[in-house]
């Protein structure tokens, strides 16, 4: 009886740790349905290592994640919406540029917010954009001594 009893306290446990495992991993994960987003649209020439579940950034903070990426057929540009998280606001003069972790780090979206008093809106366009920039380019025109 006693190694009956053992047994079911140490499955306990184990089963325990186990759930504990899934809601820490759900946790850093930022796994949630309760996180209601508003949508944005901005247009980039280059999305060079964006794509869709990219983190979305403002002052360094996680405030969403690229929804949707189409390409625009008639701009040849890449039609992009962002997903920002409620009680977000960003000032409608704001940018959205294409930004690096460092040199051999991902791609990521970053808002650098103006100054406006004015809100964008769900479902607004960012008119102000920046897309990636390519090192490889970068690079050759610093061997090559181009000015272009």
């Amino acid at each position: 009886m006693a190694e009956n009893t053992t047994e079911v306290l140490v499955g306990a446990g184990v089963l325990a740790l186990a759930a504990g495992f899934v809601v820490y991993a759900a946790q850093v994960s930022d796994f949630s349905t309760s996180s209601a987003t508003y949508p944005l649209e901005a247009s980039f020439r280059s999305l060079e290592g964006v794509s869709v579940g990219t983190d979305v950034r403002l002052a360094g903070v996680r405030v969403g994640q690229v929804a949707n990426v189409d390409l625009n057929p008639e701009t040849y540009r890449a039609d992009t919406v962002v997903a920002v998280q409620n009680g977000i606001e960003i000032p409608d003069d704001s940018a959205i540029v294409i930004s690096s972790e460092g040199l051999l780090g991902g791609n990521f979206v970053e808002i650098v917010p103006g100054g406006s008093p004015f809100f964008f809106e769900a479902g607004d366009t960012i008119e102000d954009t920046q897309g990636a920039v390519s090192l490889v380019s970068l690079l050759l025109k610093f061997v090559s001594g181009s000015s272009e």
